[in-house]
């Protein structure tokens, strides 16, 4: 590969990384091209952008950002690597995680999401759990919308009971 042409791709990887603030670095070695066909579809469906990268290149690219959290994932670039570029933290996780219920790859290596580092494959349950934004934001609306519903509720029974209340000795006074 000429010279030009590694800076080209150094480059390129560098602004999907700009772009996408989380990736995940995965083995697909092994999937035949249906296989591939089919979770490169998969990916595009969850808003992942699958790309099969040259380790030596990716090297490059984490060493040049600087970022020791990133530098930290260099010790994953061995063998067949694929980067997910995703904006949701854990569509990838819950996408390789799938594929492996089946008993097919991908595997993963390390991921970054968050800005924090997770290295290897046991990390993969961690990664399933983080929140979305939109998940969080869901969670703190419920939160909030729980003591009203409580105190509504209260009020609505309670007005009911008076009325009863209200109602009986009504009726024993006459």
């Amino acid at each position: 590969m000429k010279k030009e042409l590694k800076n080209q791709v150094i480059e390129s990887i560098s602004a999907e990384l700009k772009e996408y603030p989380n990736f995940y670095i995965t083995d697909i070695a092994g999937l035949n091209a249906g296989q591939t066909s089919k979770l490169r579809r998969e990916c595009f469906e969850k808003g992942i952008k699958l790309s099969v990268v040259k380790n030596t290149l990716f090297t490059h690219v984490l060493k040049a950002s600087g970022n020791a959290e990133l530098e930290s994932l260099i010790e994953t670039l061995v063998g067949n690597t694929a980067i997910m570029y995703t904006t949701s933290a854990n569509a990838p996780a819950k996408l390789i995680k799938d594929w492996q219920k089946k008993g097919e790859k991908p595997a993963l290596k390390g991921a970054y999401v968050q800005e924090c580092a997770f290295i290897g494959a046991d990390k993969l349950d961690e990664l399933v759990a983080i929140k979305s934004k939109e998940e969080l934001i869901g969670d703190i609306i419920a939160l909030l919308q729980s003591p009203v519903q409580r105190v509504l509720g209260a009020l609505q029974s309670g007005g009911q009971t008076i009325a009863g209340v209200v109602k009986t000795l009504e009726e024993k006074n006459q």
